[in-house]
């Protein structure tokens, strides 16, 4: 009986009644109204009732279905996040690169694992990588040689996805943070990225790290980093505190075309003749 008592329904036949009622012995209290009129009027008011009602129905069935539809969207995605990352184990380079783009699009269509998938990316840039191009002491064949070219390529797919997911620089919304502490990078390409904190410290770059046009929104730290080939800086932007302590570059770096919040910390760093040391406060 209580449950029927707090039925919507029942209520609204309830007040459907009331306002049936009320308004046509309203009107019939009025000599120049009919009677027809009078009911007719009033059944107008009391249905307006029930087509309130049934377009509150009908809204609170969208809605339960959209978070149906949103509970299921998130487990899928759940589960497409865990096969992803279990694939990025196997032995088959292929297949590593099919689970990396798997998650990139994962970021792409469900913003609240961007984090987690660069998270992801930048984690496997950090595994041990050895090849004969990195400072090495490994003796090589062949076979290992082609091993090591192959997990190279892995990598640089890591590393051009790390910046299709970043956001373009100039954009507004959140910032993401990059770490590759202790990472053995190919070709990092952020050009005209958007990225919050930056941290490669005890990295080695072998081709070049690309910042151009890039806007750095958090802290940024090279510190006892290597880099083989450029550091490109031409139009980047550090809002931040730029750590570039025992830095070295193989290459000549321009840090004139570069804008720095403040003066980065060279402490210890090494670059190349021809460079472009920034101006000092």
């Amino acid at each position: 009986m209580r449950r029927l008592l707090r039925s919507p329904l029942l209520w609204t036949l309830l007040s459907s009644i009331v306002v049936l009622a009320g308004v046509t012995g309203w009107l019939l209290a009025d000599p120049a109204t009919s009677r027809g009129d009078a009911l007719k009027t009033g059944a107008l008011a009391g249905g307006a009732i029930a087509a309130l009602y049934g377009l509150w129905l009908n809204d609170r069935r969208r809605r339960t279905e959209e978070d149906r539809h949103e509970i299921e969207r998130s487990r899928i995605s759940d589960e497409r996040f865990a096969k992803s990352i279990e694939l990025l184990g196997n032995d088959a380079d292929q297949v590593r690169v099919g689970a990396m783009h798997s998650l990139a699009g994962l970021a792409r269509t469900r913003p609240e694992y961007r984090q987690t998938v660069l998270d992801v990316l930048c984690a496997y840039l950090r595994r041990p990588f050895d090849h004969p191009k990195f400072t090495s002491d490994t003796v090589w064949n062949n076979e290992s040689k082609a091993a090591a070219e192959r997990e190279r390529l892995v990598r640089r797919a890591a590393e051009r996805l790390i910046r299709d997911i970043l956001p373009h620089a100039g954009t507004t919304g959140p910032t993401f943070g990059l770490n590759l502490s202790d990472a053995r990078l190919d070709k990092l390409e952020l050009t005209a990225r958007r990225v919050g904190w930056f941290g490669a410290d005890r990295s080695e770059v072998l081709h070049h790290l690309d910042l151009e046009n890039a806007e750095l929104a958090g802290k940024f730290s090279l510190k006892h980093v290597r880099i083989h080939g450029n550091l490109r800086l031409a139009g980047a932007i550090f809002k931040r505190p730029v750590l570039l302590d025992d830095l070295t570059v193989e290459t000549p770096v321009d840090f004139g075309k570069a804008i720095f919040a403040e003066p980065p910390s060279l402490e210890g760093a090494k670059f190349a003749p021809g460079s472009a040391l920034p101006a000092r406060e």
